[in-house]
């Protein structure tokens, strides 16, 4: 087989398998550190690594793009919050939106990495939240911490609070919507 479907339920693995096996076979010839890369700071279709200088991160971008292409796919869409790393890519294998940027004078734009939002200019991550007005009800709180989106467990701190009130409601057996304690409520909304 020589292609997979795009969006099928076994595409992530077959996509980690893709890249697992690439940098077993290609190991060798270019390098542990491009190799450990690709088994182990992907996730999918998407790999986020920090190196300590310009070169290191030059030399890992054209092993790891060397490795790909003697596994028979190309990776591109790079981006970086150093400028000379970009300048150092060519533009065809950069991200769409960075590719005709004057590196000199333009801004950086937002990008997406692992999930959510990183400003590429000022190197942070950034976390959008919109929260509904919902009940104070154990649906209500349930639905609310459900729906913040955090892939990297930014939040987690924040959400843990929600989640111990959460958790006191169903052991002392509160319906889904009863109104909770005012004392709980506070703590919510807090």
């Amino acid at each position: 087989m020589n292609v997979h479907l795009f969006g099928a339920t076994s595409s992530p693995g077959v996509c980690n398998f893709a890249l697992k096996t690439t940098a077993n076979d290609f190991e060798q010839e270019n390098g542990t550190e491009a190799a450990n890369m690709l088994r182990r700071d992907f996730y999918v279709d998407d790999g986020l690594k920090s190196v300590e200088t310009l070169e290191e991160a030059v030399e890992l971008i054209r092993n790891i793009k060397e490795m790909c292409r003697k596994g028979g796919f190309n990776l591109h869409k790079f981006k970086s919050n150093n400028r000379e790393v970009l300048e150092e890519i060519p533009k065809e294998d950069r991200v769409e939106n960075i590719k005709d940027k004057k590196l000199d004078f333009d801004f950086l734009p937002l990008e997406r990495a692992m999930g959510v939002r990183w400003n590429i200019e000022n190197d942070v991550f950034q976390i959008k939240i919109t929260l509904q007005d919902k009940p104070c009800t154990r649906r209500g709180i349930l639905s609310t911490i459900c729906s913040v989106f955090d892939p990297l467990g930014f939040l987690a701190p924040v959400l843990i609070e929600g989640k111990i009130i959460l958790q006191e409601l169903f052991r002392d057996k509160f319906d889904r919507d009863d109104p909770i304690p005012e004392e709980l409520k506070n703590r919510w909304e807090k």
